[in-house]
């Protein structure tokens, strides 16, 4: 991760900080006071499904997903639960921060994928673009990014991604 911007902490997991315009804090939680998320609730990465059997099966176990894109939609429930340990593992080495700062004012409101690039279990590195809204404080925002995935000892991690707006 050659470049950190003071962005909130994106899903694909490309900027320290989780403040929207603010930077890194080593007082902060290394938690976030996320939202109650249960093995039955829907997903918060917009698959039609339970988070236990969607991401949330990625987030307890020594499974890995099978594609950059169903990487990048755990990422994102990883950020919305604040799941730092899943975070950090799904991180390439070269790029992944010491921890990850959540800022407990931003909260994760939807995802929506617009266009993958390999990614498949045919390939070695793949892209994923998206647009991830948010609220910070109660005010909105949306986060649009097309992360680098590659496969790191066979699984699928983030490198880093571009913001495009």
């Amino acid at each position: 991760m050659s470049r950190r911007k003071a962005r909130p902490a994106r899903p694909s997991g490309s900027a320290r900080t989780a403040r929207p315009g603010g930077s890194a804090s080593s007082a902060r939680p290394r938690t976030a006071a996320a939202p109650a998320v249960t093995a039955d609730s829907p997903c918060p990465c917009g698959l039609p499904a339970a988070y236990g059997a969607c991401c949330g099966r990625f987030h307890a176990g020594p499974g890995t997903a099978p594609t950059a894109e169903l990487l990048m939609r755990s990422r994102y429930s990883a950020f919305v639960v604040g799941d730092e340990p899943y975070l950090l593992r799904t991180w390439a080495p070269e790029t992944r921060p010491a921890d990850v700062d959540f800022d407990p004012a931003l909260r994760w409101t939807g995802l929506e994928i617009e266009e993958t690039g390999d990614g498949t279990a045919f390939h070695q590195r793949g892209t994923v673009t998206f647009r991830a809204r948010f609220t910070h404080d109660g005010s909105p925002g949306e986060l649009h990014e097309r992360s680098r995935f590659t496969r790191h000892e066979g699984a699928w991690v983030y490198v880093d991604g571009d913001f495009l707006d």
